[in-house]
């Protein structure tokens, strides 16, 4: 009796960067286990402002917060184009998650103590994505005009960085700043100067929703963390049910409706054209929405454990201030995508200015504007929904 001794090809080891953007593929599993490593940065940030919920505290979050999403993006753009899993591949960012890593032991006293270790860390994620952009440029030829404006924004934005560690403060804050800038300047330039290199439009949104919901996870974290510190007293089991019901609003609103539309224009319009700038402006949208994420989690707990009259101002503005960033970053990213302004009229931009006016209210009992809060996000679920059903919202699952 014959036996079957047939087996599948093994993959290469070591296997040259290409162009993906027309294969059918999915997020791999080390660019979610990359994610992990992100989400425990923004976990950390948050932390510290809960510690520090002043204006300085805040500027501080939103700083940190922007460094650490912009480090994301620039890895994901690239794996949205190049990545081929390879050994190679695979060690240099697995080299370059262990830099995250000492960013997140870093972040809580990120403009302190620990300032060295957190610049370390984020030039660990720059070197990695310098080499994998140079081996790209090697292997792929038809790029390296875009890839050579990537080269050249990280090189230089890493450059400041590594100039910084020898800089005191506040100095040293102004060259990050710099850093980022610089680097956030590449891609647009790309669209403008690069050749047409396409992006991957079903990979893109499919990596920013994963994103989304592990930076959401952090308010149902929240909730938990705010019940058992409270020791589950009444009025803060109350509130976190509220807090909760907040969350699942958010992610309705993203993953149905705004972000569901921002991929629907990726896919039916000209996304996946370089030049059309269509990509960009999807991409930088996400900074103020997911940011505003992080914000609401930090508020969502401020309210579970302060729910009858000892939340300081700080804690109300992080709920109210970050659901009104989540707002106007869902609108920036459909206007962006759509190409017109009026694609976010009235929805949801039309929701910020009540949000914001519920903020302002300092001597209202916190269980009344948090359920403010909730009233509001439900009531932006059922317009967006009703504009989904009259076609003024055309979405795709996300």
């Amino acid at each position: 009796m014959a036996t079957d001794t047939s087996t599948h090809d093994a993959a290469p080891l070591i296997s040259p960067p290409r162009l993906r953007t027309d294969e059918d593929r999915t997020a791999s599993r080390l660019e979610l286990f990359l994610d992990l490593a992100y989400v425990l940065v923004v976990a950390q940030l948050a932390t510290a402002l809960a510690e520090d919920l002043t204006w300085h505290g805040a500027g501080v979050f939103a700083g940190l917060f922007t460094v650490t999403w912009w480090s994301w993006v620039t890895i994901t753009l690239y794996a949205n184009r190049f990545d081929t899993n390879d050994v190679v591949y695979r060690i240099v960012k697995l080299a370059g998650m262990f830099g995250v890593a000492v960013m997140a032991a870093g972040a809580t006293e990120a403009v302190g103590a620990q300032s060295g270790v957190f610049t370390l860390g984020y030039l660990a994620t720059r070197v990695m994505l310098l080499v994998l952009y140079a081996r790209a440029w090697r292997h792929v030829t038809e790029a390296r005009g875009t890839v050579a404006v990537y080269l050249g924004s990280t090189g230089a934005g890493a450059a400041l960085w590594t100039v910084s560690l020898a800089v005191p403060a506040p100095a040293r804050y102004w060259l990050w700043a710099a850093g980022i800038l610089l680097e956030a300047a590449g891609p647009l330039v790309a669209t403008r100067y690069g050749r047409d290199v396409p992006l991957h439009v079903e990979h893109l949104p499919e990596r920013f929703a994963l994103f989304v919901i592990l930076v959401l996870g952090e308010s149902v974290t929240s909730v938990v963390k705010g019940m058992y510190e409270t020791d589950w007293r009444t009025s803060s089991v109350v509130v976190a049910a509220v807090g909760f019901v907040i969350a699942a609003a958010l992610w309705w609103s993203y993953f149905d409706l705004g972000g569901a539309a921002g991929k629907q224009h990726l896919l039916a319009g000209d996304g996946a054209e370089q030049r059309s700038g269509t990509a960009d402006r999807y991409v930088y949208g996400h900074l103020p929405l997911t940011l505003g994420l992080a914000a609401v989690g930090v508020g969502i707990e401020q309210y579970v454990v302060h729910p009858v009259g000892e939340l300081t101002t700080g804690g109300r503005w992080a709920l109210c201030a970050g659901t009104a960033l989540f707002l106007a970053g869902t609108a920036v990213l459909i206007a962006g995508t759509s190409g017109s302004w009026r694609a976010a009229w009235p929805w949801p931009t039309a929701a910020i200015p009540v949000v914001v006016a519920v903020g302002v209210f300092d001597e209202v009992v916190p269980f009344v504007t948090v359920s403010a809060i909730g009233v509001a996000l439900l009531l932006v679920v059922l317009a967006g929904i009703r504009e989904q059903r009259r076609g003024r919202i055309e979405t795709t699952e996300t």
